[in-house]
Parts: C-alpha cells; structure tokens; sequence
C-alpha cells in the first residue's frame, strides 16, 4: 500500500478539490495525509482572533474522508485579493513565507511518511491566489528535497469553467471566479492526465464539505454541500489532476496509474 500526501492551501481546500479521490484511495487501503498551508484564517492585525478554528473543521472533514492525519505547516492564510495583510504576531502569511524554510517543513513530513504521491497545484495556482500559487512553489522543492516519486496538480478543465461563466452571465448567476481571470484559470482539457469518477464517494465528499461550516455562507463553491444530491453530482462527481511527468494525450482513472 501506498501514501499519499495531498497538500493544500486552505481548510476545505482538500475537499473542493481532491476530497472524493482522498475517500477512495483510503477505501483502498492506502495510507492518506493531508497537509495544510495555512489555518485558513485571515484577520487584520491587531485584532487577529480566530472566531472559528477552521483547523478544527479540517480535521472533522479529514475524519469522514478517512485521512490517516492532517497536518498544519503553521502559516497563517494570505488572504485572496488586493488587501495583502500585514503578518499577525509571531506568524508569518503564507505568501511571505521563505520558500525554502516552508519546503522544508513539507520535505520533513514527506520523507517521514515515505510519501509515493505528492498532490499539490499548479504553477498559476488555479486561479491565481497567492497562497495556492506558492503551494506550487514549495511543492516543488519539497519533492526535490525529499525526493518524492511522482507529484500530481489538482485540477479542472479551463474549458468547463468557461462554459460555467457563459452559463451564469446567461442566467445572471453569481459567480466565484473573476471572469477575466478565467481564460487562464487551471488547467486546458488537453493536458489532463487523470480523471477520476468521484460518484461513489459523492456522499462522504459532501458531509466533509459540510463540515467547514464557517466557509458556506461566504464562498460559492462551500454552497455545494446545500445543493439536491443529482446536483451536487453533476458538479462534483469528477476530479482531475496533470502528472508533471506523464504524457499528455491519455486520460488514466486513478491517480496511481502513470
């Protein structure tokens, strides 16, 4: 059996983006870890005091996805946007963290579970974030200095979002990407290399989901777990992923395939 470590910016994070692949490999058998950037908590100094420890939904949505352990790399969130927060006290924001002091915490927890798989993002972050852009960066390094096998980037077809901003211009929907950004955004159909049917885990992806109770009334894509279950397939049921080192072209169906 194998493990994977799947690291994150963000609590909830690990569910938008890889929560039903998370729930199948530990179905499996193998042995499943979550790391996380950051406590997902912004607050503007001085007044910097969580009023909900999103660690703590991490680890309950960790819980119903069968992750063996979560871990937090002690950054705190960036924030997404123009307004880049000062660092509250004694805490460095992700985004400002050295790159090579981060990735060293990372490399410890790899080399320390003897990780196979090393799930991070992409090189523009998704969709430009600062905090999922240097995820990327000390992803990088992290595998470099543990000498992890294969690192695979969580996800999503540009084109689907594309046509999920026409859609909600159409019907005058709110949406959660900034427009201009997203014929940029992830990743092009034509270099995906994993697609992974999340169906039979739709059900523990969404209680997990729930679990960030502080995130649903803020952000979109926490909404989905209020969506009807044929819904919240229809827009969750898939998960994709780029092996830095595969040959595009070919689509596997689990991420352990090369």
């Amino acid at each position: 059996m194998a493990t994977v470590v799947a690291f994150h910016a963000h609590p909830d994070d690990e569910v938008i983006l890889t929560g039903g692949t998370l729930a199948g490999i530990a179905a499996q058998g193998h042995r499943v870890v979550v790391v996380s950037a950051t406590d997902g908590f912004i607050g503007e100094p001085p007044d910097y005091a969580p009023e909900v420890d999103r660690m703590t939904e991490l680890r309950a949505s960790a819980e119903v996805l069968g992750v063996h352990r979560v871990v937090h790399l002690g950054y705190a969130d960036s924030g997404y946007g123009p307004v880049f927060y000062p660092d509250p006290p004694g805490r460095t924001r992700f985004a400002r963290a050295d790159t090579e002091e981060a990735a060293q915490r990372l490399a410890a927890v790899l080399r320390e579970e003897d990780a196979e798989v090393l799930l991070s993002y992409e090189a523009n972050g998704g969709y430009g974030h600062r905090d999922h852009v240097k995820v990327h960066e000390v992803g990088e390094r992290a595998a470099q200095l543990a000498s992890t096998p294969r690192v695979l980037y969580a996800t999503m077809p540009r084109e689907l979002l594309m046509r999920g901003l026409r859609v909600a211009n159409r019907l005058r929907l709110p949406y959660f990407y900034e427009p201009a950004l997203v014929p940029t955004a992830y990743s092009p159909q034509a270099t995906i290399t994993h697609r992974i049917d999340v169906r039979p885990f739709l059900g523990k992806k969404k209680r997990a989901l729930a679990q960030h109770r502080s995130q649903i009334p803020r952000f979109a894509p926490q909404l989905l777990p209020l969506l009807p279950s044929p819904v919240f397939g229809l827009l969750a049921g898939r998960e994709w992923f780029v092996d830095r080192a595969a040959e595009p072209g070919k689509v596997r169906g689990d991420i352990f395939e090369r």
